[in-house]
């Protein structure tokens, strides 16, 4: 049983979707799978099991930002030997490429988070995606004929949800960063270390250029499509 998820050993399936938000958890355990059941609600964060379409399939809440998350990352692959992370969260576009409701699957991600520094003693890691389920995504994507409003390329996984110096990300849209997020630089990274696949998909909830937003009722229960296409990703990876 481990400290942060306190869930007993079977209770998760080797494929967890990890949406930050804890109600999203709910919400898409409400939604998809069938026979769900819930084994954890510590912390108030909600972790479900159940089976769609055959497989069987977790969701866990993670919270926000790359110190939170890891904590539930580190314990799904190191206590519970989960093989498949599929982030199902929300991201802000900062390319004119990109619309509300767009889907982004990060094949890279880029951070100003000073994790991965002190893992590394000062040298730039690049954390990407797993191949098969960035491949799998794109695939299950296409076939669902959302081509024009999925997006594959870099994230950008930011420590400030409120930055001091906002001009510096914004740099990174000439370098082809799409959108910003909190949480995919050390999914990846955490992946690596596990030898286990990562992937994060994110659907843009609010644009950083034009200003247009969802409500925090749409980010919660409305992302359907970047939900059905990570668990079409996931369970093909079975």
């Amino acid at each position: 049983m481990s400290t942060h998820i306190g869930a007993q050993p079977g209770d998760i399936a080797p494929l967890v979707l990890l949406p930050g938000d804890p109600l999203r958890a709910r919400w898409i355990a409400e939604t998809f799978p069938e026979d769900v059941r819930c084994y954890t609600e510590v912390r108030g964060m909600y972790g479900f099991t159940g089976t769609w379409r055959g497989h069987r399939v977790s969701v866990q809440g993670s919270g926000m930002g790359q110190p939170s998350m890891a904590i539930y990352v580190n314990e799904l692959f190191d206590a519970y030997d989960v093989q498949s992370i599929v982030r199902v969260g929300s991201c802000g576009a900062m390319s004119e490429r990109l619309a509300v409701r767009d889907i982004v699957i990060a094949s890279g991600a880029c951070t100003d988070s000073s994790m991965n520094r002190i893992r590394f003693e000062g040298l730039d890691y690049a954390p990407v995606a797993d191949f098969g389920l960035l491949r799998a995504a794109h695939d299950a994507a296409t076939a669902a004929g959302l081509d024009e409003a999925v997006h594959v390329g870099l994230i950008y996984s930011s420590d400030s949800f409120y930055p001091a110096r906002p001009e510096l990300a914004a740099r990174m849209v000439d370098y082809g960063v799409l959108a910003v997020e909190m949480e995919a630089s050390q999914l990846y990274t955490l992946a690596a270390k596990y030898d286990r696949r990562a992937l994060a998909i994110c659907t843009v909830s609010d644009h950083i250029v034009t200003g247009e937003e969802t409500t925090a009722q749409e980010r919660e229960q409305t992302f359907g499509a970047m939900v059905e296409i990570a668990l079409t990703a996931g369970t093909a990876q079975d």
